[in-house]
């Protein structure tokens, strides 16, 4: 049924006030802090020498260390190197060198990718020495874009956990409330970008680990296409590739507070590196979709245990883009409970098989039992189970191509509950198993398909934010994009209401 408007729900106590316009050109920006600035206004301003990159990066790290102490968001301070980065990116400037789309601007990058020089633990005390011989392929591509890296940005231990916590960092609390999680894996970074540090944060997701922390602290970001952005880190020289659905299951990418640096981030990110066999060279920009848009609006599984004010905005979501003129109906989409299942059967077969000796001897007792909670929920497939599933993989992957053929953009939860506190995973073995299989199972499910997936921010519910998702069919990032501005147009973004607090 095609309606132009969906409704049903109570509404959520939401806080719906736009932040003030700090990201509409050099002018209205100058009014803002530089550590607010955008990273596309930011690199406007210094190609246009309105600022210099060395003014830049040195209020993002006085914003850091101002807030980081607070957060432990960024636990290898490369503060030094950033600062001759950027004087050198003004030298070239003022030399007249042709300069890239992210000149000057500050960034941070997660700490279980290659910095060259610098150790990549993955949140590991045993792999505290782990030095980078060279840059990984998206550090490559940032840096070939001009970015000046302020920081490297924490991680749960061996990024496969939702929670970001391990003994050799510590605990990254949320910018928002600290009593709830950043998210994970990539917390660190979402908790970076939401309090200023930073223009664009690095990431990766695997079953959600760039999509949660957007949630969580009220930021934007896109999980790509499997192979749109190339993936390799060095340090990998030194053992054993990664099992072959993990390779297929997991991308990089950009977290920010705005859809447009989101977008900036990708297209930076998604160069070409001849170390990633499965980087594909496809355009970033797709043919033009005939109007107007169908989008599926996900129907909630009867099993599901829901928040009504999350799931209320998320229906205020659809309702935007409605109002922008997109086609909106609420379907049901394509078995979200066997397309999760295979996800945690594949995905924890491998780690029991390939992984998780390793895990035991160098994991905390926390993330052991974090990890057990999750592998409850999956059954550990022998040899031919496991060879039948990955044959499956590719009837349900074309199930829901011919599904978005109709529907060229799905809007769904991302979660159907509000950000639980930042060890909600070992309050028991039940909510740890509870929190992926009901809590998050929009999400997850979406990273054994590789489709492109966004998250937007929609409201705040008691001061704390809540966002959507946003999936499009192969390589059609520019479409769920669209879609995710569409949103960001009506409801404003809601980073400068955390600042205010101060």
């Amino acid at each position: 049924m095609t309606r132009p408007r969906l409704r049903g729900l109570p509404p959520a106590q939401i806080l719906a006030h736009h932040r003030p316009d700090i990201t509409r050109g050099t002018a209205t920006v100058a009014k803002a802090p530089i550590w607010q600035w955008g990273a596309v206004e930011t690199a406007r301003a210094i190609k246009s020498r309105k600022v210099s990159s060395e003014e830049v990066v040195k209020a993002s790290i006085a914003r850091m260390k101002a807030v980081n102490p607070a957060l432990n968001a960024v636990v290898v301070d490369l503060s030094k190197d950033a600062l001759k980065t950027a004087r050198a990116a003004d030298k070239a400037l003022a030399r007249g060198d042709a300069v890239g789309p992210l000149h000057g601007v500050p960034i941070t990058i997660k700490i279980n990718l290659d910095v060259k020089g610098q150790a990549n633990s993955n949140g590991v005390v045993a792999f505290k020495d782990n030095i980078a011989p060279e840059d990984s392929a998206v550090t490559a591509n940032l840096r070939k874009a001009g970015a000046v890296i302020v920081g490297l940005t924490n991680t749960p231990e061996f990024s496969m956990r939702g929670f970001t916590d391990n003994p050799l960092h510590g605990l990254t609390r949320n910018p928002w409330d600290p009593a709830i999680t950043c998210g994970g894996s990539s917390g660190g970074a979402g908790a970076a970008v939401a309090a200023g540090i930073g223009a664009i944060a690095h990431g990766n997701d695997i079953g959600g680990s760039l999509r949660w922390p957007a949630f969580c602290n009220g930021v934007a970001t896109i999980k790509p296409t499997q192979g749109r952005i190339p993936a390799f880190n060095p340090t990998q020289m030194n053992g054993d590739e990664r099992p072959l659905m993990a390779q297929f299951m997991s991308s990089q990418g950009p977290i920010a507070r705005s859809v447009a640096d989101v977008r900036l981030g990708l297209a930076v990110m998604a160069q070409r590196d001849p170390r990633d066999p499965w980087w594909v060279p496809a355009p970033l920009e797709g043919p033009k979709l005939k109007g107007p848009i169908k989008v599926a609006f996900a129907k909630i599984p009867r099993d599901m245990k829901t928040d009504t004010q999350v799931v209320s905005l998320v229906r205020k979501a659809a309702d935007h883009l409605a109002d922008s003129g997109y086609d909106v109906n609420e379907v049901e989409l394509p078995d979200l409970d066997g397309t999760w299942k295979l996800w945690s059967d594949l995905i924890f077969t491998e780690l029991t098989v390939l992984q998780e000796a390793t895990m035991r001897q160098h994991g905390s007792p926390d993330f052991i039992a974090a990890i057990e909670a999750m592998k409850g929920s999956s059954t550990i497939l022998d040899r031919e189970g496991y060879m039948k599933a990955i044959a499956r993989r590719s009837r349900v992957l074309r199930n829901w191509m011919l599904f978005l053929e109709d529907y060229p953009v799905i809007l769904s939860p991302l979660s159907v509950h509000q950000t639980p506190s930042y060890n909600a995973d070992l309050e028991s073995a039940e909510r740890g198993r509870a929190l992926f299989w009901n809590d998050l199972r929009f999400m997850s499910a979406i990273n054994v398909l590789g489709l492109p997936a966004a998250v937007v921010p929609v409201g705040l519910i008691d001061g704390k934010p809540v966002g959507a998702q946003i999936i499009t069919s192969r390589y059609r990032e520019d479409v769920c994009l669209d879609a995710a501005a569409a949103i960001e147009k009506k409801t404003g973004t809601f980073v400068a209401q955390l600042w205010a607090r101060g």
